[in-house]
């Protein structure tokens, strides 16, 4: 009788993994169901004018830095090249969650197919990464300016700055492959929902049937370490930077303050949030939306403000070209 009851006991105990394994080979996800910033219908038509509002502020500034520095001849500096590139980035980087997330506003049901959201995924990773990347070209482009003054213009060649932004795209196009591959063998057969209004490797891991702690482990290590890592060394080089220029006082020295301060800005406001979000374990907490809203909607934003708040040639020019495209239509 105890034999009988015993090996009731293993039948019993196996039953849920069986058919478990059963449900994962004969189901897969074919969509996200993302739950948005809210359900309140009111907040949800504020959020919409507010983020609108913040798009259609991205796309013309990032669009007028760029027509600005390619059209006047006075910024065709190594420094304003590298940002004329990460003004593209942030038009890019912008227009991967915040159109869809527009769209999800009026939607009853916020769904999002399993390809797109691994594209998504795979462009916010490349993107984003390209611009760690480039941030720190340009930490480099500022110590060659400020500690080789004689030299930049050798050193800092438009074939340099060409292989820099190659490499930075290429870094980051390196870094999300690793992302995507990691995700795609990975069984999704059971819960769909994505607490989040875009798709990205912190929700998605929650809710994979398989045990992703190695996964997790590894995605940690690329994207929370290398930013850790970067975030450090860039802030040890601007404070280097600027120990250099407190010893040389000058007109030129408070203009390159000017400029470090800004690069300073916008690595605190790139990296911060990306530390916030994979440096640490992919559970989830209170905070997770606000960062991902700071990370993805208001960053792009701050990045085109803060450069022409502080850059007085950029503002100077951007007027001239705004000047002369009002007066060729009142002509």
């Amino acid at each position: 009788m105890e034999d009988v009851t015993g090996m009731t006991k293993v039948m019993l105990a196996e039953a849920p993994s069986t058919y478990s394994h059963s449900v994962r080979n004969s189901t897969r996800v074919t969509e996200f169901i993302l739950t948005g910033l809210s359900h309140k219908r009111e907040i949800q038509l504020f959020l919409f004018a507010l983020f609108l509002i913040f798009y259609m502020i991205v796309l013309p500034s990032n669009i007028l830095i760029i027509i600005t520095i390619r059209g006047d001849p006075h910024l065709s500096s190594p420094m304003y090249f590298l940002l004329a590139n990460l003004a593209f980035l942030d038009i890019w980087y912008s227009s991967i969650t915040a159109p869809k997330m527009l769209v999800d506003f009026f939607a009853e049901r916020k769904i999002i197919s399993f390809g797109g959201c691994i594209a998504q995924l795979f462009f916010l990773h490349f993107v984003g990464a390209s611009e760690m990347f480039l941030l720190t070209a340009m930490a480099y482009d500022r110590y060659v300016a400020i500690c080789r003054p004689l030299r930049y213009t050798t050193m800092m060649s438009r074939q340099l700055c060409i292989i820099l932004v190659i490499a930075s795209w290429t870094g980051g196009f390196v870094h999300s492959i690793i992302q995507v591959a990691l995700i795609l063998h990975l069984p999704f057969c059971g819960p769909n929902e994505l607490d989040n209004y875009f798709c990205d490797i912190t929700q998605v891991l929650r809710i994979t049937c398989a045990n992703s702690f190695a996964e997790e482990m590894v995605m940690i290590f690329s994207s929370g370490l290398i930013s850790v890592v970067c975030f450090i060394a860039l802030l040890v080089s601007y404070a280097f930077l600027l120990t250099m220029l407190k010893k040389t006082p000058g007109e030129s020295t408070s203009k390159a303050f000017s400029t470090c301060y800004t690069h300073i800005t916008i690595v605190i406001f790139m990296f911060g949030p990306a530390i916030y979000i994979y440096a640490r374990p992919f559970d989830a907490y209170a905070p997770d939306k606000i960062v991902s809203v700071f990370h993805t909607i208001i960053f792009p934003l701050l990045n085109p403000m803060i450069y022409t708040l502080r850059n007085k040639e950029i503002t100077t020019a951007m007027k001239k070209v705004v000047n002369r495209r009002l007066l060729c239509k009142t002509n």
